[in-house]
């Protein structure tokens, strides 16, 4: 597992102490107050850095307020990131492809989430003192990150590529994007340990469903923090040919894309 996209609570650990590491708890505030966070970690709450009436595609915030947010924490841009939540991951990983959109080049996800972490580790209460900085986020470009307009959805459906489909089995059934095959992101996270799964493992799992390296991967959903979750689990596996279309199935539907239905095998 690529330590640069997923690290271990073993090696946040020995970094908490560290300049130039953040850890960002994505919970809401009343969960990272009342219950208690990773020592040292700042609240960036999960509704605060998405925004469907932004400029920017899907629920990306825009840069402004983006920027603003990781500068009222304290953050930099030369930072290392650790985002986590109590969600396996799947709120802080929407985070993470977030801050990549919009230029933080190295912005890590936290193997296993709050819970896996206090199970073993220490906790605390109360918000750390930080000092504001005026980071200052890079403008959303599809060349520059890893997402997808529709016309490379469109061209990815001509072509060789696997289209994922990352909703549950019903909104599958319903409708889907020609040839897309469906993967749910959480058969990647074993539920005892609340942790990834064993890396054999995952591969498998993609394999079986045609999501392979030698192939073009488009992520498509109608909640973003899904294929961020898939994405970073693809990334963090040496997956390097995957990209995300924004816009949801709603949208597509809406512009009269081209569609099928049907369970998947």
């Amino acid at each position: 597992m690529d330590e640069s996209v997923v690290v271990s609570p073993d090696w946040l650990a020995t970094r908490l102490e560290d300049a130039g590491v953040a850890v960002v708890d994505v919970r809401d505030a009343w969960e990272y107050d009342g219950i208690g966070h990773v020592p040292g970690a700042v609240n960036v709450p999960f509704e605060s850095y998405r925004d469907e009436t932004a400029d920017d595609p899907g629920t990306l915030p825009g840069r402004a307020a983006f920027g603003d947010l990781l500068g009222e924490v304290g953050i930099e841009p030369e930072d290392t990131i650790v985002a986590y939540d109590d969600s396996n991951g799947v709120f802080a990983a929407r985070f993470r492809l977030t801050a990549l959109a919009y230029g933080h080049d190295d912005v890590r996800l936290l193997d296993g989430d709050f819970s896996a972490w206090s199970r073993e580790r220490e906790t605390e209460t109360g918000t750390p003192s930080v000092e504001a900085t005026a980071y200052t986020a890079e403008p959303f470009s599809f060349a520059e990150s890893p997402f997808v307009d529709r016309s490379g959805v469109e061209a990815a459906i001509e072509g060789d590529a696997v289209l994922v489909d990352t909703r549950d089995r019903e909104e599958y059934a319903e409708a889907h994007l020609p040839g897309a095959v469906r993967f749910d992101w959480r058969a990647t996270v074993d539920d005892e340990s609340r942790r990834l799964r064993p890396v054999a493992d995952l591969e498998e799992l993609f394999a079986d469903r045609g999501i392979i390296r030698d192939r073009e991967i488009v992520l498509y959903c109608n909640t973003a923090r899904r294929i961020s979750h898939t994405y970073a689990v693809l990334e963090a596996l040496g997956y390097e040919n995957v990209s995300i279309y924004e816009g949801s199935l709603t949208e597509w539907l809406a512009t009269d894309g081209e569609i099928e239905t049907g369970s998947p095998t």
